[in-house]
């Protein structure tokens, strides 16, 4: 599937609201919705890369990437109740 297809970019936004939702249940939240699951989805998955490259980690497979995303986005998750929080 080509970068600049519709069918791309609807997938790429279903993906990030999964990993944004499993975040917010893995984190035991209600969510930020489904425009918000979505953002920290997207923010997440890309934390979750950076932090791999960082680390020097190597992710040789699309289920490793899943699980950075995650990883990345139950980070961002609890940044952002925290920050919530303290507001």
């Amino acid at each position: 599937m080509e970068h600049n297809s519709l069918g791309y970019w609807m997938w790429f936004l279903f993906i990030g609201g999964v990993i944004g939702w499993i975040a917010g249940i893995i984190t035991r939240g209600r969510g930020f919705g489904i425009i918000g699951d979505i953002v920290i989805g997207i923010v997440g998955a890309m934390l979750g890369g950076w932090m791999a490259d960082v680390l020097g980690l190597s992710i040789g497979s699309t289920f490793g990437e899943f699980m950075m995303a995650i990883l990345g986005a139950v980070i961002l998750v609890g940044v952002t109740r925290f920050i919530v929080r303290q507001a």
